[in-house]
């Protein structure tokens, strides 16, 4: 979908070369890495990206950066899922520690809210080798703009 604008230089405060298709989807970024969201309702999503060549390191298992890139992705729709429309929310911190690495196949992130206030929404990620192998755990907190 958003294969047109990948190379477009991103404009200083102006208007976005891109347009989200619905609240819940994913963005350009998200899209060159292959994510796909399965489920994202009442504070929970599962997302899915399939490990292709690009993602790979020097040695051959997935980059810890796109598995990163994956759980963070799935704990903010799972914040979407929860949020009003058009919300603004950013990852102000977050952490992963790593159990196996990611050989070859379909990765799987499985996401919850576990903390909400005012303003600040701390997340969980378990990520899934296609095996159902946990490969890593994440944690996170994110930030709601102010209205």
């Amino acid at each position: 979908m958003y294969e047109k604008v990948y190379d477009t230089p991103m404009p200083a405060g102006g208007e976005l070369p891109f347009e989200l298709p619905e609240w819940i989807a994913c963005a350009p970024f998200e899209e060159y890495l292959g994510m796909k969201i399965d489920e994202a309702a009442e504070g929970r999503a599962i997302l899915t990206m399939p490990f292709t060549v690009k993602l790979s390191q020097g040695v051959g298992f997935m980059h810890g950066g796109a598995i990163t890139a994956l759980a963070d992705t799935a704990v903010a729709m799972a914040i979407k899922s929860m949020l009003p429309e058009g919300s603004n929310f950013v990852t102000m911190d977050l952490g992963l520690k790593f159990h196996a690495p990611v050989r070859s196949g379909l990765v799987k992130a499985e996401a919850r809210i576990v903390e909400r206030d005012e303003r600040n929404i701390k997340g969980e990620a378990e990520v899934f080798d296609e095996a159902g192998v946990k490969v890593a755990t994440f944690t996170s907190v994110f930030r709601v703009r102010r209205q």
